[in-house]
């Protein structure tokens, strides 16, 4: 992994690479660590209702983007810094200077300027953001692509075949990562990267088709044998991962943006974020419900405008991109795309033209789906060091995600026989972001 020379050098950044060797030594022929993958309905009718299927992608600008140099600019202040603040498309709402491409598109979308977790720890805002609790050790809890994908199974007509929760890096090969907590592995994520298929995702060359199929009878008879006197939900786990692993065989080319136009391909840009934003458009019109895509590293204790002004760069083209064919293609009223961070910068300015960590006043991007278009929630004073309107949480947002997905986020799973709380019942969804 590259270092960081303007990074905190936590832990937190090691976790990549912990990571690319994890999914290197959990992949294997057959897929049996992937998730579960989709049918492709033949009548208009499952396809009109595969189309209606709610749908999400984040896109986590890792290691904590500034607010102060995305959604919410104080230009002329003692915290400001060097760039303007422009007009968008809707009146009144103004963004950095940083972001002219989505700055068009903002009557698409909705800021929420008024976030206070009171975390600046990379690790502890990250799980906080992802769960919308804090981290305990008595308890581990299901990151949010697990549970929107297990609960909008749970209200599908059909079962899904095609993995719910991908999660997209630039070092993604195709392994699961163990982030479903008490959901269970089959909502648990598989990564992808680079826009290429799932790496073991074909037969080996050496293997005919008819020896393959044999193969796979001879070993469902032995499963069935096996089952019918020793089924635990560990059986039953390993047998419902091969048989998905082969079907993503199957359908391989679903995750390989080299299928989309060379228009589309150059529109998105040939850098991994851009690929990565095609791949996610790409998913989401092909049923996948939840696509996390990654685009790093925002720790700017250093350099953080020359770095902003390079890395929201490359982010704008792509994202604005994205949300446009999302609404073109009749997809945004039912994808909630959110842009987060784990935290926020400070606004004070340290020695070396830095940032640091800020969890107490700081700023996300949401919309589509159950999201009013347009909308600001919640203000900062005005020179962005504290909340002075809407003050909300990190579990506030994940019930508001939950609810504009059209989900009831007070809801419960049964897990082994007992109800579990979709997201932190001490919060609730923002209802003035909320059509």
């Amino acid at each position: 992994m590259k270092s960081c020379r303007y990074a905190c050098q936590s832990a937190d950044h090691e976790l990549s690479r912990r990571d690319l060797f994890r999914t290197a030594a959990g992949v294997g022929l057959g897929g049996a660590i992937l998730p579960g993958l989709s049918h492709f309905g033949g009548s208009a009718v499952a396809a009109e209702m595969d189309r209606q299927q709610k749908r999400m992608i984040v896109i986590d600008l890792h290691g904590g983007a500034s607010q102060l140099e995305t959604w919410d600019p104080k230009p002329g202040t003692d915290t400001g810094g060097p760039f303007r603040a422009i007009p968008t498309s809707v009146p009144g709402l103004h963004i950095s200077e940083l972001l002219p491409r989505t700055a068009q598109i903002m009557h698409h979308l909705a800021v929420v300027r008024s976030i206070n977790t009171r975390e600046g720890d990379h690790g502890k805002g990250a799980y906080l953001m992802s769960t919308g609790r804090r981290r305990t050790p008595a308890q581990d809890y299901p990151v949010l692509g697990a549970v929107v994908s297990k609960a909008i199974a749970e209200q599908a007509e059909t079962a899904s075949s095609l993995p719910g929760h991908i999660v997209i890096t630039p070092n993604g090969a195709g392994g699961r990562n163990a982030d479903s907590a008490y959901l269970g592995p089959k909502y648990g994520s598989v990564a992808l990267g680079g826009g290429k298929p799932l790496q073991y995702s074909e037969r080996p060359q050496g293997l005919a088709e008819e020896a393959s199929l044999t193969g796979n009878d001879f070993r469902r008879k032995l499963n069935e044998r096996f089952l019918s006197r020793r089924r635990t939900a560990m059986t039953d786990a390993y047998t419902q991962s091969f048989e998905q692993g082969l079907e993503l065989m199957r359908q391989r080319d679903i995750f390989d943006i080299t299928k989309e136009s060379a228009k589309d391909q150059e529109r998105y840009g040939t850098h991994d974020f851009g690929r990565h934003c095609l791949l996610a458009r790409r998913l989401v019109e092909h049923g996948i419900t939840y696509v996390k895509v990654s685009h790093s590293n925002y720790d700017t204790h250093c350099e953080n405008f020359n770095f902003h002004l390079e890395q929201i760069g490359e982010f704008d083209g792509p994202f604005a991109t994205l949300v446009g064919d999302l609404y073109d293609r009749g997809l945004l009223d039912h994808t909630l795309i959110v842009v987060l961070s784990e935290f926020g910068r400070t606004p004070r300015i340290n020695a070396t033209y830095g940032r640091d960590h800020w969890g107490n006043a700081w700023s996300i991007c949401l919309g589509g789906a159950g999201i009013q278009r347009g909308a600001v929630f919640g203000a900062t004073n005005a020179n962005g060091t504290e909340v002075t309107e809407g003050e909300v949480d990190g579990g506030d947002l994940f019930h508001t995600y939950l609810a504009a997905l059209g989900l009831k986020s007070s809801g419960h799973f049964t897990v082994a026989g007992q109800k579990t709380p979709m997201a932190d019942p001490a919060h609730h969804p923002i209802d003035d972001l909320l059509i």
